[in-house]
């Protein structure tokens, strides 16, 4: 990726009236409760949503066969916003046959990563890691605002984070869970990270493991490039073992310092992003933003606006 302004062409910003198809690709749904709730919350943002036609689908743990799954991506033509009903695995099973991606707004994330960036790394603009429609309804206003802000084509304010190391750096934007990022090192699916502006979050993982991950990404050659690296939230990854004993153990803080320090890059951590309480600040893929290590700060540079 280039740093001088982003390849993807981005999608006109919502109107009123416009549909939206709610896609199933990953784990199965629950009751359909927070599911509605989504819907809700979109359609009063005068959108058309579309009766999705996941619910109550099953395949194991899936929610449906592949095929049924794929098929939430393709069939939604006339829909501006592609929006993923939730996460859990799945996604990345789509991708071992070619789907026919459109231009329009396409929003998840979590196990959605994998098809965010396979999306992007295709050439497609529109992608953005925010709420599924499952979680859009517990979202603090100010995220739903911003969703709905994006979406529109209004502007956003920055998000800020806390400074860890220096600098300022602007570059085209990719944000991604990093343990289904992690299982697109290799493939064609994952975007050329050079010049990027890379924000990682994850849930559930304990440092050892993040560690683990981190260095297969240095290993990979991936991370070397950046032009900066933000870190989002990383809900229930501290090791309750390191907080009884912490001489016998790394806490999270200290996997995230010590394996992004050498990168020679801007880095901003306690970013509002991703899983957890506290709201996943909406953010667009491919977009150029600025990341400034010294006010702690990631901010939007090119605008959706039409």
């Amino acid at each position: 990726m280039q740093q001088s302004g982003p390849p993807w062409p981005m999608p006109s910003p919502m109107q009123q009236g416009d549909r939206v198809t709610i896609a199933a690709p990953s784990s199965a749904l629950g009751d359909g409760t927070s599911l509605s709730a989504g819907i809700t919350v979109l359609e009063s943002w005068g959108l058309r949503v579309n009766t999705p036609t996941c619910q109550g689908r099953r395949w194991g743990y899936l929610a449906g066969l592949d095929s049924e799954r794929i098929s939430d991506l393709t069939g939604n033509d006339g829909s501006a916003l592609l929006a993923c009903a939730r996460g859990g695995w799945g996604a990345a099973r789509l991708l071992e046959q070619p789907i026919p991606w459109r231009e329009q707004w396409f929003l998840g994330f979590s196990d959605i990563t994998a098809l965010l960036c396979s999306r992007m790394a295709r050439g497609f603009g529109g992608g953005i890691h925010g709420p599924l429609v499952t979680t859009l309804a517990d979202e603090p206003a100010w995220s739903r605002q911003r969703l709905h802000d994006l979406l529109f084509g209004h502007p956003v304010a920055p998000l800020q984070g806390t400074c860890w190391s220096g600098g300022k750096a602007s570059g085209p934007l990719l944000t991604v869970n990093l343990t289904v990022a992690s299982h697109l090192l290799g493939s064609h699916h994952l975007p050329d990270l050079r010049g990027a502006i890379l924000v990682i979050e994850d849930v559930g993982e304990a440092p050892y493991r993040l560690d683990r991950m981190l260095t297969h990404w240095r290993l990979a050659g991936a991370l070397q490039d950046l032009a900066g690296l933000g870190f989002g939230r990383f809900s229930g990854c501290s090791d309750p073992e390191d907080n009884t004993d912490p001489a016998h153990g790394f806490s999270l803080e200290q996997v995230l310092r010590e394996r992004s320090q050498s990168l020679g890059c801007p880095v901003v951590a306690n970013l509002p992003v991703g899983h957890g309480s506290g709201g996943n600040a909406a953010l667009p893929m491919g977009v150029v933003a600025q990341l400034d290590g010294d006010a702690g700060t990631l901010t939007l540079e090119s605008t959706l606006q039409r």
